[in-house]
């Protein structure tokens, strides 16, 4: 619970920021490039090289893409028929459709099923959401920026995106078997440590909430999207359908049930797509989670 408590004060912290004068107006986009050129690729060589790759793994690894793919079917869809803004429907697809599998998963799952959870949740969040924020989410940004961007220059930012680079090189050195010195770990550890509070006081440097805002018809869509839709899809495709052991089936539901992923909203920002919007989902989502997911909870037994 300490972990849950110090997410909601980080947040409030960055929304906190935006009235004070001493603070530079572009503070937010220096936090998002650390995130983004450091942390992530941190995070990538700390965590894939360890993992134990299995193949009963691929399904609970599998939610993170689901979710993604219906995201994108879904509001790719919508934006067509609906003649919504590209850049609207990029910031849906990809917001909704990444999880916050890691720094608010953990410490939830840990909470709920215990030290055992983790490790799926681990696996869920490294090989599922992370590749995915690494990589597709990259190319969904570049088709839906009002950028024109050809294919070549989409393959060229994505082989260059600092985190997709680092988390091939990170799954070279699982396959190799190879490991960091307990000096460099120890490192590594102390800037993975900055990855909750940096990224929750930029996405709160980034809030704009209002009664305009709040009644946004998108937000609530997105939101029902993450916090509702997607679980239940889940549930009874793991549950009913190819009936997991019910361990894996409850860890599954549970992370995919999570806010709209920080990192997600950073790309979609960092590509400008609906910045207010994307800060918003996030900054919503977060609290509104804690009751949704205990609803799940409770659900699930």
């Amino acid at each position: 619970m300490t972990n849950l408590i110090i997410v909601i004060i980080f947040l409030l912290a960055g929304i906190g920021l935006q009235f004070v004068r001493q603070v530079p107006a572009n503070t937010a986009q220096y936090l998002n490039k650390y995130l983004i050129y450091v942390v992530l690729p941190i995070l990538a060589l700390k965590y894939i090289p360890e993992i134990e790759l299995e193949l009963s793994l691929l399904w609970p690894i599998s939610t993170a893409w689901i979710s993604f793919g219906i995201s994108w079917l879904l509001f790719g869809t919508l934006g067509k028929h609906l003649n919504w803004k590209k850049s609207l429907t990029g910031c849906l697809i990809i917001t909704t459709g990444l999880a916050n599998t890691s720094f608010v998963g953990f410490p939830i799952v840990q909470a709920l099923y215990g030290e055992e959870a983790l490790k799926i949740a681990l696996l869920i969040d490294q090989a599922g959401s992370f590749i995915l924020v690494s990589s597709v989410a990259i190319i969904v940004a570049s088709i839906y920026s009002e950028e024109k961007k050809r294919k070549r220059d989409i393959t060229r930012k994505i082989l260059t995106f600092p985190p997709f680079i680092f988390f091939i090189i990170a799954f070279m050195l699982n396959l190799l078997d190879f490991q960091f010195s307990a000096g460099i770990s120890a490192i590594f550890d102390l800037i993975a440590k900055t990855l909750t509070p940096v990224a929750l006081i930029a996405v709160g440097l980034q809030i704009k909430v209002s009664a305009d805002a709040i009644r946004s018809q998108y937000l609530w869509l997105g939101l029902g999207y993450k916090l509702v839709l997607i679980p239940a899809v889940i549930f009874v495709l793991f549950g009913f359908v190819f009936r997991l052991e019910d361990f894996v089936f409850k860890i599954s539901v549970i992370e995919t049930a999570m806010a709209p992923m920080i990192t997600g909203s950073i790309i979609a920002i960092s590509h400008n797509l609906e910045p207010k919007l994307a800060s918003l989902l996030v900054g919503i989502g977060i609290p509104l989670s804690f009751v949704t997911i205990g609803i799940w909870y409770f659900i699930l037994g």
